[in-house]
């Protein structure tokens, strides 16, 4: 998935000013082979998804490293989800999301963002609330070209992803989506372990 999105991203290869943040776990394994293709730097933009209460695997919004925050206001809405019950899944989402900035980044700082190009890379979309979350995090340090790239996801959530960013890559827009894993080969779960690993060797080359 990784070397497609390369390949469709190849007018990033010349410039020098091109950093690809991934989304881990998932985005982790497809933004290395995107930015071993471009040359360009490897980094993480962390963010976590708000689950509802009762229900995690469905997305209220999302939470990104540097304090951002993105609700889905039609779920919230619609599940009549109070402020109290969104503050409480957000604070034990944000400790999650230090515990692994920790487990991966270490004392490694955050790379500058400012006038950059910024590739986002994750493994797909589906509602989209991670990626408008990490979107709105890059958003905050100006860089001068945000892209988002993934290798399949929704129309209706790339239509919403659209207009946020400069430029939208996505390899496959299936009519009938159902969920990211059904157009994968492979779509076993990325651990701790293996991000550690791919980002030790990425940062010591």
């Amino acid at each position: 998935a990784g070397q497609a999105l390369a390949v469709a991203l190849q007018e990033y290869k010349q410039r020098d000013d091109v950093v690809v943040l991934g989304l881990p776990r998932g985005g982790v394994p497809v933004a290395v082979e995107v930015a071993e293709a471009l040359g360009a730097e490897l980094d993480l933009m962390l963010v976590r998804k708000l689950g509802t209460p009762g229900q995690k695997e469905l997305a209220m919004g999302a939470i990104a490293s540097g304090g951002s925050r993105v609700m889905n206001e039609d779920v919230v809405r619609s599940l009549n989800i109070s402020e109290d019950e969104i503050r409480q899944v957000e604070a034990a989402e944000r400790k999650e999301l230090q515990r692994r900035e920790q487990a991966y980044r270490g004392e490694r700082p955050f790379p500058v963002l400012t006038n950059r190009c910024v590739i986002l890379v994750d493994d797909g979309l589906a509602t989209g609330a991670t990626m408008r979350a990490a979107v709105d995090a890059v958003r905050q340090d100006d860089p001068v070209h945000l892209v988002v790239a993934v290798p399949v996801a929704p129309a209706d959530t790339l239509e919403m992803l659209r207009e946020q960013v400069d430029k939208l890559v996505c390899l496959a827009v299936p009519e009938y989506f159902r969920a990211i894993g059904l157009w994968y080969v492979d779509f076993s779960q990325v651990s701790d372990d293996e991000v550690c690993q791919i980002l030790a060797r990425a940062w010591h080359e």
